[in-house]
């Protein structure tokens, strides 16, 4: 018994010491962060809120797009997509919704999509959508909101909370399945997954599509084969084709088809509360899905 006990305490130290290690790696990620956003932004949209924002050439009363990161914060990866998605004529906002923080370190990812409360981010979004809405050269009537994995979940979201979003772009995101719920979305819904996405099962996706027919909302869901999450990554892998390529076509043709050959709306926005989100209430199953799901991501992630 005392054996026992006493590879029980060892146990128990190198979990402790483990524990330790990964929060003090956090702290030491933030600490050596400083500001690295500053690079990569180029619009303050409000005392909160900053963006990299990219816009067609030329004149004209452009659509728009909201563009939001995944749970790393905004990466350079996501101001290349802007740049690559606003060659198509849509003026495209990737705003930070984690006020100046951003990280190549999975424990800190984690912690930040987990704290970072979806409230906020919806306030956040309010303020970039204030700000498209003020602009000479945005159709008011045509901005959609897309994201990639945490930025998904907020596009839903968000969509859920504004009634003026004209169209939802939902890059393996968590889900939202009640019909009641799904009724709220102002616009039809593109929704890319992955067949081995350990993070969002097959069968959520399936109710997904399945709450959104019978709540009557236009959508087009599409499972990619043999693809994990956060498969779609840098714009180079993008344009190689291959499944990264054709779901970048199809967020294009959707796009098309949803914000430029759509009429203009006068519909007064509603704010409603958003659903409980998994990412704002994680649970240890959900942590550990992340983390697995995003290893291989993580290695091919430009810094």
């Amino acid at each position: 018994m005392a054996v026992v006990l006493k590879i029980l305490a060892w146990v128990a130290g190198l979990l402790g010491v483990g524990v330790v290690v990964l929060v003090l790696s956090v702290v030491i990620d933030a600490a050596l962060d400083g500001n690295r956003l500053e690079t990569l932004t180029n619009t303050r949209i409000s005392p909160e809120v900053q963006a990299y924002v990219a816009k067609p050439g030329g004149s004209g009363s452009f659509p728009a797009i909201i563009m939001i990161h995944e749970f790393w914060g905004l990466k350079q990866e996501i101001v290349d997509k802007a740049r690559l998605l606003s060659e198509q004529g849509y003026v495209v906002v990737a705003p930070d919704t984690y006020r100046n923080q951003k990280t190549d370190w999975i424990p800190r990812a984690i912690y930040l999509s987990a704290t970072t409360p979806p409230e906020r981010v919806n306030q956040d979004l309010d303020a970039v959508f204030n700000w498209l809405s003020q602009q000479p050269e945005v159709d008011t009537g045509r901005i959609a909101v897309m994201g990639f994995c945490y930025g998904g979940t907020a596009a839903l979201n968000y969509s859920l909370h504004n009634n003026r979003i004209a169209a939802t772009g939902i890059f393996y995101g968590q889900l939202v399945t009640n019909p009641e719920t799904l009724e709220r979305l102002p616009g039809p819904v593109l929704g890319i997954f992955g067949s081995n996405d350990n993070l969002i099962p097959l069968e959520e996706v399936r109710a997904f599509e399945v709450g959104l027919q019978q709540a009557g909302i236009p959508h087009e869901i599409k499972v990619y084969e043999g693809q994990g999450h956060a498969f779609v990554q840098s714009v180079e892998a993008i344009q190689k084709g291959g499944a990264q390529g054709e779901a970048w076509q199809q967020l294009e043709d959707f796009m098309k088809r949803n914000l430029k050959e759509r009429p203009r709306s006068d519909v007064e926005p509603v704010l409603t509360r958003l659903p409980t989100d998994r990412y704002g209430n994680p649970t240890p199953g959900n942590l550990f899905q992340m983390v697995w799901s995003h290893l291989n991501h993580s290695s091919h992630s430009h810094p």
